[in-house]
Order: C-alpha cells, then sequence, then structure tokens
C-alpha cells in the first residue's frame, strides 16, 4: 500500500505525463498556466485514496482522479470570470493574463479533455464513472447559479445556504471518493457511504471557510480577513446574523450592507462585532461540528483496507486543523 507521500508522487508524475502541448494556437497555454499553479490536489487524492481501500492497483484511479482536477480547474478558470477577479492562488487568473475569450474557450478544452481522460478509465467500470461524474458536473453548475442569485436576492435561508455550498463545493469531493472507490471495485454500498463521508465533510470544509474569512488570523490563513463582510457575501455567518438579530443590531447590518461608500476596517469591525454580540461564530462552530461528525460515521461504515481508513481520516483531521 502507498503512503500518502506516494500517492502524491505518482499523481504528480502521472498529471506530468499528460502536460498539454504547447501549441502555436495557444488554446493549452492558459490551461497549463493554470494547472501549473498547484493547488492542494486533494481531490484527486481522495479519490486514490479510496481505490486503495479496495485494490492495490490504484493505477486504476489515476484517469478519473486526473479528470476530477481538470474540471475543478475548469470550474475555476470560468468562476474567476463571472467573479473578475484577478489572482489565483498568487498568480494572475487566466483571464487577467490571457483575455477573457481565450479564458472561456480554454475553459471549454478543458472540459473536454476531462471526458477524453475519463474515458482512459477502467472499461468494466467506465458506465458507472460517468453517470457519477455528469451528475455531479450538472450539481456544480446548480450550485454556482445559486450563489450568483444569492448576489441579488435580499433574503437566503440557512437550507438555501447550505443546499448551495453542498453543490458548489461538497459534491465534488464526495464525487471524488466515491469514483475512486468504483474504480477500486468497491461494492455499491460502499462507494455510497463514501460520497456521504464526502459530502458532509465538504461542508464542514465551507463552514470553517466561512468562519476563517471573518475570525482567521491572516498570518496563518494567509488571507486577509472580513473578504466576505465587504462584498456582503451571504455566509453562514451573516444569514445566522439576520436571522436572530435584534432590532438595534438589524438596523446596524442592514446599515452596512446597504454602504457604497465605507472605510473597509471599520465596516469589517462594525459587522463582527455584532456577530459576535449574536454568538454566530459559536453556532458555526457546532454545526460545522455536526457535519464533521456525520461524515465519520459513514466512514465508520465503509470496509476496505484499515490503513487507507487511518489514512484518509488522518487527511481529513489536517485540512479541519487549520489555524486561528
Amino acid at each position: 500500500m502507498r503512503s500518502f507521500e506516494q500517492l502524491q508522487e505518482l499523481f504528480t508524475h502521472y498529471l506530468h505525463e499528460k502536460k498539454l502541448p504547447d501549441t502555436t494556437s495557444g488554446l493549452y497555454r492558459p490551461i497549463n498556466h493554470i494547472m501549473d499553479m498547484g493547488g492542494k490536489r486533494i481531490r484527486p487524492l481522495l479519490c486514490l485514496i479510496s481505490c486503495q481501500m479496495f485494490t492495490p492497483e490504484v493505477e486504476k484511479a489515476l484517469p478519473p482522479a486526473l479528470a476530477i482536477e481538470f474540471f475543478h480547474n475548469f470550474t475555476l478558470v470560468h468562476d474567476d470570470i463571472m467573479d473578475n477577479a484577478p489572482l489565483r492562488r498568487g498568480y494572475q487568473t487566466v483571464h487577467t493574463q490571457y483575455g477573457v475569450n481565450a479564458a472561456i474557450l480554454s475553459g471549454d478544452a478543458m472540459l473536454i479533455k476531462t471526458y477524453e481522460f475519463l474515458c482512459e478509465s477502467p472499461k468494466n467500470c467506465l458506465p458507472a464513472l460517468l453517470r457519477t461524474f455528469n451528475q455531479t458536473a450538472l450539481d456544480v453548475c446548480e450550485g454556482q447559479q445559486m450563489d450568483m442569485n444569492f448576489e441579488n436576492e435580499q433574503q437566503v435561508s440557512m437550507p438555501q445556504y447550505l443546499r448551495m455550498i453542498e453543490l458548489k463545493t461538497a459534491v465534488l469531493l464526495a464525487a471524488a471518493l466515491k469514483m475512486g472507490a468504483i474504480a477500486g471495485g468497491a461494492r455499491t454500498p460502499d462507494a455510497m457511504q463514501l460520497f456521504e463521508f464526502g459530502r458532509n465533510i465538504g461542508i464542514a470544509f465551507q463552514l470553517q471557510d466561512d468562519l476563517l474569512d471573518t475570525f482567521g488570523e491572516p498570518g496563518k490563513t494567509g488571507k486577509q480577513t472580513g473578504g466576505d463582510i465587504l462584498q456582503n457575501k451571504k455566509t453562514f455567518l451573516l444569514i445566522k446574523a439576520l436571522e436572530t438579530a435584534g432590532k438595534e443590531q438589524r438596523t446596524i447590518l442592514q446599515h452596512w450592507l446597504a454602504a457604497k461608500r465605507f472605510q473597509p476596517n471599520e465596516k469589517i469591525a462594525a459587522v463582527t462585532d455584532v456577530f459576535e454580540q449574536l454568538g454566530v461564530k459559536d453556532a458555526a462552530k457546532s454545526t460545522m461540528q455536526q457535519y464533521y461528525n456525520l461524515a465519520f460515521e459513514h466512514l465508520n461504515h465503509v470496509s476496505g483496507n484499515n490503513e487507507m481508513h487511518r489514512l484518509l481520516t488522518d487527511l481529513t483531521r489536517q485540512l479541519m486543523n487549520r489555524q486561528w
């Protein structure tokens, strides 16, 4: 059985083998730009780990692992255009460096390559892999549309928000685990339990991101706190605050949500103060822990290699242990 580091090395080597040629047309250059940015590669690693739970032939999961990583980065290319984001992982975004039209076209090419890589999977499990991937890809698009809709909606309920982050973020983690299990020959109940593990842990991850954006320390999180507050993003914290605020607190929140001109630090401080008064930080932590616990209830029902169970558990705990 391969260790976490060996699985990382295996995937990195496979990714390098499949690197697209820098043709004169320039179509693949923007693709290589975002793929060379690195990132944690969590989704392909989850795919490989779940495969290795059921077979030592982890190479079977390399095609779906690469397909998932390509699809994830394709969504980032198009998301960055929608958000007009200048930077991604400290580098210029694709549309900033190569132009919007090139980014759209290269993103489309990435989606096509995703299916090309997926079709290199073992033929006996390809139909199941395609069904899982297709549903997941549609879910991610639906989640992105919900997120965009929230920007123009005055009220967003907590169930709506949790559903959005499930679709936009969590299901791709879940699919990575399920597809690795399918490639490894897992029984359907085991593959579904891994999907549920990934779905719940993905929601917990996003809730932690909400918390870190407002309450994290920049030196530890690597980004300035309060970005969600400045953008009026409908996060767990804001939705919970609006649900529980008294008259005075609601007036303060609505003032800052409507303000067109303001000092960023003043807005962050005022909104954060209301969050603290209402205890929404603790509410978010509590909800995050509920999803985290539920995830491991599903994992405990998965059969397969115990060493891979431990590896998946250790990786999850490491990701959930980001510093405040």
